[in-house]
């Protein structure tokens, strides 16, 4: 699970990759960051004996990473039983939009969202089939599809045997093939700029012709923003839906943004961002939409401008 020295520049120097795999297992940048944190407290709670005798102390930092996640995985249908309303995963600012536009930050200051690559393997998409997985699944799966760890490391991870971990890897790896939707960006971003001008303009007609008939959308307000708490099915409702919140937020502010490496939208009021949506798209029309409204998960998108 790669190699680094024992110095401090090089422990420091895995960071980045242990936040981008913690981020993935939990789909939460805060519980990332903590659960990398939690890691480098046990590493630097060793013995200097005992740090001298680990060859590789990426992996290490990996390995107990993957663990604390694999704990709180176990937990989390606990806590999401008491969440308020649909759970999503914490959306993700695109991190080459702030650098050209000169909010990147410093590499010491920079926020953990910065940190995490954007690719398919963190689409909203992707993430929200991961959440159907079980934890030995999920660890399994994104171990080995995403970041090419073998299964011997893997074993020692979950505590199976390396032919378990594979059976595991397979089995999450039918559900995310199941559930794929071949979509090109280009073609995604002109169906969310529509919808886009379609929802300003309260537009209903031209909603339900964008918005595929079977359409779910799914809204995280955890309690502390309002939100549907159960999905709302079907594309007309979904439009109305979506044209009363127009006419009850008035100054609202829609923006296309990169959500999670694909386009979306953020509704922003008086400098302050609401709400960040992420769209599916199939045959030109949109089949699923995840609108974040916890405002303990915006975090990352308060310095996006």
């Amino acid at each position: 699970m790669g190699t680094v020295g024992t110095g401090t520049d090089g422990i420091a120097g895995e960071r980045g990759q242990l936040i981008n795999v913690a981020y993935r297992l939990l789909g939460s940048v805060t519980e990332a960051e903590d659960a990398v944190q939690d890691a480098y407290t046990r590493w630097y709670g060793l013995p200097r004996s005992r740090q001298a005798e680990i060859l590789s102390p990426g992996a290490w930092l990996t390995t107990v990473t993957s663990r604390i996640c694999l704990d709180l995985l176990g937990s989390a249908r606990a806590r999401r039983e008491r969440y308020v309303g649909a759970w999503l995963p914490e959306p993700l600012p695109d991190r080459a939009r702030k650098d050209r536009e000169g909010g990147g930050g410093s590499p010491v200051q920079a926020d953990p969202a910065d940190q995490i690559v954007l690719d398919e393997s963190v689409t909203m998409a992707f993430l929200v089939v991961l959440e159907t997985m079980t934890p030995a699944e999920r660890v399994a799966f994104v171990l080995h599809d995403v970041f090419r760890y073998p299964f011997a490391e893997i074993a020692a991870v979950l505590g199976r045997t390396p032919a378990a971990c594979k059976q595991l890897a397979a089995s999450a790896r039918r559900r995310v093939s199941a559930a794929r939707v071949p979509v090109t960006a280009a073609g995604q971003a002109e169906v969310v700029r529509h919808v886009k001008e379609a929802w300003q303009t309260k537009d209903i007609a031209a909603l339900v012709g964008l918005l595929d008939p079977a359409a779910v959308m799914t809204a995280d307000g955890g309690g502390l923003a309002g939100a549907v708490l159960r999905p709302v099915e079907g594309g007309a409702r979904i439009a109305q839906y979506m044209a009363a919140i127009a006419d009850r937020a008035p100054g609202l502010e829609l923006l296309e943004r990169s959500v999670n490496g694909t386009p979306g939208l953020v509704a922003r009021r008086a400098g302050v961002v609401l709400t960040v949506a992420s769209f599916e798209v199939s045959d030109g029309r949109v089949t699923r939409i995840w609108a974040v409204r916890n405002p303990r998960k915006l975090g990352p998108w308060a310095r996006e401008d």
